[in-house]
């Protein structure tokens, strides 16, 4: 089993672009650990105490844990002491694979973690450095789609999550103050899932979340493989 790292610039980031495939990971072993950028707050409907609140909640409902960087929500910026933050969380997780958001986005927040990340990857494997936990330097990185843009993604791979779709919902809905209560953010559930079935469409399944690497992916079989 793997140690899996995935970072967001505000909760519910991962629940909206690999909901699915978190709960995935947690059922099948795998030691899944979610690292939120910030508390995404302040929005119209939320508070500090109300987002806690349903991350918590939208976590319980993954099967996962998650932990909070504490950086300032919309003013992410990429410096080394963000750098060592994120590198330092990768070594005490000892995260063999890293999901990052896809690096082109319209949300400032969103591009500044891929950088941040991106570069953590480096600071954590160096020896000489004031960072808690063994160095490590992850395998894998794997970039989900949360973007801004009205972009169509042209993924790499995507992973059946059929059985999981429901519980990516409810998680997703965990969050009340941002897609419940603002009426204009209702639409984003229905969008995702229409999304979701349109890439299992393109892998023979019901529904799919698609991913993006800059390197290959190695693979020992094709069993893994969706037939």
């Amino acid at each position: 089993m793997a140690n899996v790292l995935v970072v967001g610039p505000h909760p519910d980031d991962q629940e909206l672009g690999m909901g699915g495939t978190i709960i995935r990971l947690a059922e099948q072993g795998h030691n899944v650990l979610l690292l939120d950028m910030t508390n995404g707050e302040p929005t119209p409907f939320g508070s500090p105490e109300i987002r806690e609140e349903e991350w918590t909640e939208a976590g319980r409902i993954m099967g996962v844990p998650r932990r909070l960087l504490g950086l300032k929500n919309r003013e992410v910026q990429h410096s080394i002491e963000a750098r060592h933050k994120v590198a330092g969380v990768i070594r005490e997780h000892q995260a063999q694979i890293v999901f990052l958001p896809y690096f082109e986005d319209a949300h400032p927040d969103h591009i500044a973690t891929t950088r941040i990340v991106e570069d953590a990857r480096f600071d954590a494997k160096l020896s000489k450095i004031d960072l808690p936990g063994e160095a490590i330097y992850p395998k894998w990185m794997i970039y989900y789609y949360c973007t801004h843009l009205r972009h169509v993604a042209s993924p790499s791979f995507c992973v059946d999550i059929t059985e999981q779709m429901d519980r990516k919902e409810q998680a997703i809905l965990a969050y009340e103050s941002q897609f419940v209560k603002p009426e204009k953010n209702r639409r984003v559930v229905e969008w995702l899932r229409q999304m979701n079935g349109y890439m299992g469409s393109r892998i023979g399944a019901q529904y799919a979340e698609p991913f993006f690497v800059r390197e290959p992916v190695g693979l020992t079989s094709l069993d893994a493989l969706v037939m």
